[in-house]
């Protein structure tokens, strides 16, 4: 097990990278609280206040660990109508209203509906939301302000306002965007620059100094006012005086009204999906690809909106750009969201003079260069890599998000994914005749670190949150092996977070294995791309698993020869008792050295017949031997085995050898022959090395460890086994 790591020392290291990205969050959250909240026709400091109180009390009691808390853009909206409806008072007690019942799903455990949304339409979402961004946000950069109802509308006008930002003939106008420009161009090319010393201090903390030196430049260098156009710099920033004299008093008058609790229900169901998706979508930004605590947050953001809607505040909800642009500047724990909160409070109440001297088009563009982060070319490149079906998926929740909005886009993204789940196992009877069935099996292997999971039926968004369940409750310095042998289909979304386990074990120290998709058909070479057992298992050798890969590796790094395809030819397994009673499919993945006569494969074969036929899969090593050996079997002694005993099956001690005559179960009917090959050499192996199946038909032996398929790092254990033995035997 690997050493306790030091939590406390590792914040205080951490804690500088920390303070410097919530300052640089702070910066965007700014103008972003006053420019939400008078979207929504709320006072301007109530986007701030709903971004302070989140921060603070997200940081605190939040389970997530890089996300930052603040207003949403998915409830400008919801949150005009309640403004215009209820009364501003009002509207205040259904935010509050609205934190209670996010409190209530985070106690009833419902933030397991994360996991029912699709990776695709997650991504769709996401690059919705981007464009969101980029369209609103675009303008403003190149100092053009223009109001339409429809986002998308926001995005055909970018031509346009390029068109007219090249032609200005105002002098403040054009300085404004030249900011803009500018701001955006550092933020594209600063990676580029390689300089330790440049580097030290990060792209947007550049546009910021630059922005503040290029007012103080003006104002004390030339005595002249900033160029700039004053409609294009922050303003509006009230006092703290002012932040006190506006507490409202809340006004509980129309809590019995319908359009009181349609916009409770309706401000707690766009926070809580916003949330939810923006939680998972964070989680597979952290560098660390820890796991959130979605319930925990989702506890700690109705607490959070409680406390800002009776301080005059908007709803609090896990906002996917600042949190993007925190780990993007090196966040790693929840304290950054703590300190964005405390630079907030900072800048109102000693620099809000300073603060008036940055250009909104400079802040802006660090937006704009966001949502292009999240709606870039290469996510829609990467999507189709993995599926052609992928492509549509993300297509559908990407359009109906951005002509509709947020919930109906990613309900779209749901329907779409199922319709094409159907198309794909041309039957719908899967889904639902498995969809309630318990398919997660999970056990710790007898005399064995590992952690054992089967799935059958099915895995997708549907049910994997099943899956999920048990993989989170194993600690991530163990060793896990998923295998998907009796699952007839796997979807992406699960192909994917199997990914993210893999990256997240590796790096505790522990181990994760996924088996069992060899005899699965895909479209697609990528990695995550969804998985359908065929009618007719074969090999596709253009598409191989990330298991077969790995063989592949395995066999070049050893010089191995590999082969994917199935072979029929056993005829070699048939005179070992094992499989006496057994009848054998095939095999396939075979991996040999033919200098010293070794071979590992996995092999199918089958027990009983009709009703009581079971296939079973599993990994076998095959050693020729060079000289004739006696006939026997040998297994770890257990309770079976002793009882076995009764029944005539007379287990063979080997003198002077208690401990081997204990722990192992030897059978064979040449008692004389069988103790004199197990002489001290080989004894001395066996009780030093861990416990497999071994058979010898007299020219070769069949070794084993369990019957399922072995994992990676099982395969190179098993095959050092067998050389060692191999050698002993040969020198024994």
């Amino acid at each position: 097990m690997s050493p306790k790591k030091n939590n406390i020392k590792d914040f205080f290291k951490a804690l500088p990278k920390n303070i410097f990205s919530g300052f640089v969050v702070s910066l965007i959250a700014l103008p972003l609280g006053l420019g939400l909240a008078m979207a929504s026709d709320a006072p301007p400091i109530s986007g701030i206040i709903a971004a302070v109180v989140g921060g603070i009390t997200v940081s605190v009691l939040g389970g997530s660990h890089v996300t930052i808390a603040g207003p949403g853009n998915g409830l400008v909206g919801v949150l005009l109508i309640a403004i215009s409806t209820l009364g501003i008072e009002s509207a205040y007690v259904a935010i509050v209203f609205s934190g209670v019942l996010l409190i209530a799903l985070g106690f009833f455990r419902m933030g397991a509906l994360a996991d029912f949304f699709p990776s695709s339409a997650i991504q769709g979402m996401l690059a919705a939301i981007g464009l969101i961004i980029l369209g609103k946000q675009f303008h403003i950069m190149l100092a053009h302000k223009i109001n339409r109802e429809d986002t998308v509308d926001y995005l055909f006008e970018i031509p346009f306002t390029i068109n007219d930002a090249i032609h200005y003939e105002n002098k403040g106008l054009i300085f404004a965007a030249l900011a803009g420009v500018i701001s955006l161009a550092i933020m594209l090319f600063y990676s580029k620059i390689r300089n330790k010393y440049l580097q030290l201090i990060p792209a947007p903390m550049w546009i910021v100094i630059l922005s503040i030196a290029f007012s103080y430049y003006f104002e004390m260098g030339l005595h002249e006012p900033n160029p700039i156009s004053k409609e294009y710099m922050i303003s509006g920033i009230p006092t703290i005086q002012n932040i006190i004299a506006d507490i409202p008093t809340p006004n509980f008058s129309s809590i019995w009204s319908f359009s009181f609790w349609g916009s409770v229900l309706a401000l707690t169901l766009i926070a809580g999906i916003e949330s939810l998706l923006s939680i998972k979508a964070v989680d597979k930004l952290d560098p660390e690809k820890r796991r959130s605590n979605v319930n925990k947050d989702l506890k700690a953001l109705g607490l959070a909106t409680v406390g800002s809607g009776f301080l005059g505040g908007l709803n609090v909800v896990t906002v996917i750009a600042r949190s993007s642009v925190n780990v993007n500047n090196g966040a790693s724990n929840r304290s950054s969201n703590f300190f964005h909160a405390v630079f907030l409070i900072l800048f109102i109440v000693l620099f809000s003079t300073q603060l008036t001297r940055i250009p909104l088009p400079a802040l802006m563009a660090i937006l704009v260069y966001t949502g292009y982060k999240l709606a870039s070319p290469k996510v829609i490149t990467k999507i189709f890599s993995i599926g052609k079906e992928q492509l549509i998926i993300f297509f559908t929740t990407l359009i109906i998000t951005l002509k509709i909005g947020l919930i109906t886009g990613i309900v779209a993204g749901v329907i779409a994914t199922l319709i094409i789940h159907t198309i794909i196992n041309k039957s719908i009877g899967l889904f639902f005749r498995n969809v309630l069935k318990p398919n997660v099996l999970m056990f710790k292997e007898a005399g064995d670190d590992n952690f054992y999971v089967s799935v059958k039926h099915f895995c997708s968004f549907l049910n994997y949150y099943r899956l999920k369940k048990q993989i989170d409750a194993v600690p991530e310095n163990e060793d896990v092996i998923v295998d998907f042998s009796m699952c007839e289909f796997v979807d992406h979304t699960v192909m994917e977070n199997m990914h993210g386990y893999q990256e997240l074990f590796n790096k505790r120290g522990g181990h994760f294995d996924v088996i069992g998709l060899d005899m699965h058909d895909t479209d697609s070479k990528h990695p995550f791309a969804l998985r359908r057992m065929l009618p007719v298992p074969k090999i596709i050798k253009n598409n191989l698993t990330r298991r077969q890969t790995n063989m592949e590796s395995l066999a070049q790094d050893y010089k191995y020869s590999y082969s994917a395809q199935k072979e029929k030819e056993v005829s070699f397994l048939n005179n070992f008792r094992f499989f006496n009673t057994k009848n054998i499919n095939h095999i396939y993945n075979k991996l040999s050295d033919k200098k010293q006569a070794i071979g590992m494969f996995d092999i199918e074969f089958s027990e009983g017949e009709f009703i009581a036929k079971e296939v079973v899969r599993s990994t076998m090593l095959h050693i020729q031997l060079s000289r004739k050996i006696p006939q026997f079997t040998l297994d770890r002694e257990g309770f079976l085995e002793k009882v076995s005993a009764f029944a005539g099956f007379k287990d063979i001690d080997i003198e002077n050898h208690d401990d081997f005559s204990e722990r192992f179960y030897l059978l064979g009917e040449n008692k004389e022959a069988i103790s004199a090959f197990f002489d001290d050499d080989v004894t001395h192996f066996f009780e030093s090395n861990p416990y497999y199946h071994v058979e010898s038909n007299g020219d070769a032996l069949l070794i084993f460890g369990k019957e399922r398929l072995a994992s990676l790092k099982e395969i190179k254990a098993l095959f050092d086994f067998g050389k060692r033995l191999k050698d002993v035997i040969k020198s024994s």
